[in-house]
């Protein structure tokens, strides 16, 4: 089968981070860490195992960040080299195990793709795993798996940017005609919104601060109104389109981060006051009750800390690993609580009811609750994935979102 394939070593990764500096292309050229290979299609690790022809696959920020080395090393452990990337996915059942009872060939499924106890079978479960929170579960790297914190990361598993994939039956869900192939792939994304925001669910009298208007932020818009929060939602956009869109999700109000002086604009929606100290930007007294920031740069957690009231909540949802030049001050001057969103889990709805994430969002997109069509901006064959990454980099010469690979 064909498959993009990531493959580290030192030298490949330090020759790549050098050049790479040089032209951003680089990351991905034919000696970088990233290839399209012939490979074997994955065996199945056992007889909870199903094989999944692949119909669609989408290229995640994460996926980005690593692709362009800005990933901390310190992730290297928790993953098996050489993978097939890919974890938003969306395919038919092509081969099954003996003991698969609840699905048959040729039915449309999507993977939870997180290879946590359950998938990998390990008895007793670890501590975070018995409560639900497998997205930190502590046995990524046991076998009889290789290490990987999700399909898209495990030498065994294959991904999506791949023809072909394995998954336990226990993280299948079955798609049903109501929800088209371009909805269910973005499952992933949407459970990566309603993880933050559900563990972190918003009053209807808070006024919140959504920092990147990616597809991840749109989502997290999205993902309130559907779920009929009605606080007021403040939304950091860096490009029009962008900020169309997050308007029509449901967003009370755009800030073009680049032509604006937000900081009057935050103190006018929030009620605070600003201050100028000796040196350095302006802080504020009060702010939003709730910051999800969903770029993770130096500048935008300096920032959201900023923003967000005393005793009020900031949400790191981007992929954060070196921030240089933030001022932590607000953390203990304002008594912040600071916390950070990982894949999703079983979440908690309001009235106390517990479902795991993907079933959440395919009830939403089955109701049509929640419109996600729009997200979708490029669709590439996988031996055009070079200028799909280069689509999915350049957002605002592309008005890229959601780039998808689509396999025959």
């Amino acid at each position: 089968m064909k498959g993009i394939v990531f493959n580290a070593s030192v030298p490949k990764y330090l020759t790549t981070m050098i050049l790479g500096a040089i032209r951003q292309d680089f990351y991905h050229a034919p000696f970088s860490c990233v290839a399209l290979k012939e490979i074997e299609a994955p065996a199945l690790p056992g007889n909870n195992w199903v094989k999944i022809k692949t119909l669609y696959g989408g290229i995640c920020g994460t996926d980005l960040n690593m692709i362009l080395l800005r990933d901390s090393p310190s992730i290297s452990p928790f993953v098996s080299f050489p993978f097939v990337i890919g974890h938003e996915n969306v395919g038919v059942i092509v081969e099954k195990g003996a003991d698969v009872q609840q699905f048959k060939i040729g039915d449309r499924v999507a993977a939870d793709p997180l290879l946590s106890c359950d998938a990998r079978e390990i008895s007793p479960l670890c501590p975070n795993c018995a409560k639900g929170h497998y997205s930190v579960c502590e046995n990524i790297t046991r076998p009889p798996l290789s290490p990987g914190i999700s399909i898209g990361f495990c030498k065994d598993t294959g991904g999506s940017w791949g023809e072909y994939y394995v998954a336990h039956q226990s993280h299948l869900f079955k798609i049903p005609e109501s929800v088209t192939d371009q909805e269910a792939v973005l499952l992933d994304p949407i459970c990566s919104a309603l993880h933050p925001l559900m563990n972190h669910f918003p009053e209807a009298h808070e006024k919140i601060l959504i920092v990147g208007c990616g597809v991840i932020g749109l989502l997290i818009i999205g993902c309130l109104r559907a779920l009929d929060s009605q606080c007021d939602i403040t939304v950091m956009a860096k490009y029009p389109f962008q900020g169309n869109l997050a308007k029509k999700m449901g967003a009370d109000r755009v800030i073009y981060a680049q032509k604006t002086d937000y900081f009057d604009q935050f103190k006018d929606i929030t009620h605070g006051a600003l201050y100028q100290p000796m040196l350095g930007k302006r802080v504020m007294l009060g702010g939003f009750d709730k910051v999800f920031d969903c770029v993770g740069s130096s500048g935008t957690i300096d920032e959201s800390l900023k923003f967000t009231r005393a005793k009020g909540t900031m949400v790191l949802v981007g992929l954060a690993n070196y921030p240089k030049k933030v001022d932590w001050t607000p953390v203990w001057f304002k008594e912040l609580n600071i916390t950070g969103s990982m894949y999703y889990n079983t979440e908690r709805y309001q009235d106390g009811r517990q479902e795991k994430a993907f079933q959440i969002a395919l009830d939403l997109l089955h109701r049509k609750k929640l419109g996600v069509q729009p997200l979708v901006t490029h669709t590439f064959k996988i031996d055009d994935y070079r200028q799909a990454l280069q689509t999915a980099v350049d957002k605002r010469r592309h008005e890229s979102l959601k780039v998808l690979f689509k396999f025959e």
